[in-house]
């Protein structure tokens, strides 16, 4: 059984969910806002990548426990098999929409006439209905594997291909200790989705933001801060995807090779969960409604701090001259008397 190290691990999802879910619940709000104003393909792909990641956030405080319990699962076993799907699935739904956004952003500077009068809202729609059936249909493994092979149980895993634990031990854990039956299927399976769900899109997207790079350079009538910018997108998704997504999928073929889970697989699996807070960085650079919340929000907490500075100013001066007025008073009685 993969030991995921206690504080490595719970670190790195504490800081994914705090900094991702109110940046991805944001990027949300603001993509409904403008889809439901005058829905744009770019918009609708971001859209349904900020779903995917708000998905992933909300089970990740299941992750949370089973690490903090030593990774062994003392939660009703129903939610062991979801939280296992939505956590692998909406991993390959990122890949996709990261995938469509980069062609989208390629044919707009490559084909500006033919995509803008090409372009409908419908297209993005039909795309993303198909990643989410393509992606769910290839990770329903998660539900399949427990049950292959004689004596399977419902508790089998996708983590680790230790040697078959007891019964007993293997009703504490989810997705642990795979059976020989099941490995014959699962390391496949696995390869399978590194080439298809991974490498594929990887090589798509690099291509066209390549180009994109390449053609962006050579325009010279784009204001030089909105190019450096665009550029500056296309080299960070890049890199978010290659960092993110890439050590956990070259987990695959590694596995495929030895026949067995590589010991770092765990490690390589974090990587893959900071992509969670790591996409609205691309949200703020590929979409200006996103730039324009952020910045009205900014203003906003400007605003109430200038109200505030003032209110406190007034208060500290109210006392200064309540202080001094006091400390006339007995000179005044003085004089009086005198």
């Amino acid at each position: 059984m993969q030991q995921c190290h206690t504080g490595l691990c719970l670190s790195v999802y504490v800081v994914t969910f705090v900094l991702g879910f109110p940046a991805n619940l944001l990027a949300f709000v603001t993509f409904v806002r403008k889809v439901r104003q005058k829905p744009a393909p770019i918009d609708i792909l971001l859209l349904n990548l900020t779903v995917s990641d708000l998905l992933f956030l909300l089970f990740l405080p299941f992750k949370m426990q089973e690490v903090m319990n030593g990774m062994l699962w003392d939660m009703p076993y129903a939610l062991c098999p979801l939280s296992g799907f939505v956590f692998f699935m909406t991993i390959y739904t990122s890949t996709f929409f990261l995938t469509a956004v980069s062609v989208e952003r390629y044919l707009g500077v490559a084909f500006p006439i033919q995509h803008t009068l090409k372009r409908r809202p419908v297209y993005a729609v039909a795309a993303s209905a198909f990643f989410w059936v393509f992606s769910i249909v290839h990770l329903s493994i998660v539900f399949i594997v427990p049950f292959i092979g004689p004596g399977a149980s419902p508790n089998g895993t996708l983590g680790s291909t230790a040697a078959p634990a007891t019964p007993a031990a293997r009703d504490e854990v989810c997705y642990e200790d795979f059976t020989p039956d099941q490995l014959r299927v699962l390391l496949p399976v696995r390869l399978e989705l590194c080439i298809v769900l991974f490498c594929m899109p990887f090589l798509i997207c690099c291509f066209c933001y390549i180009n994109f790079i390449r053609i962006l350079s050579r325009l010279q009538h784009i204001d030089r801060r909105r190019r450096l910018r665009a550029i500056g997108m296309a080299l960070g998704t890049l890199l978010v995807f290659a960092v993110c997504f890439g050590p956990y999928n070259v987990s695959h073929v590694v596995g495929f090779v030895m026949w067995r889970s590589p010991d770092w697989r765990d490690k390589a699996l974090l990587c893959s969960t900071f992509n969670a807070c790591l996409d609205p960085l691309i949200f703020y650079f590929s979409s200006s409604a996103v730039r324009a919340t952020v910045s009205s929000m900014m203003r906003g907490v400007r605003r109430r701090l200038h109200m505030f500075a003032p209110c406190h100013a007034l208060e500290v001066s109210s006392r200064g001259t309540s202080k001094s007025t006091n400390d006339k008073e007995p000179t005044q009685e003085d004089m009086n008397a005198i």
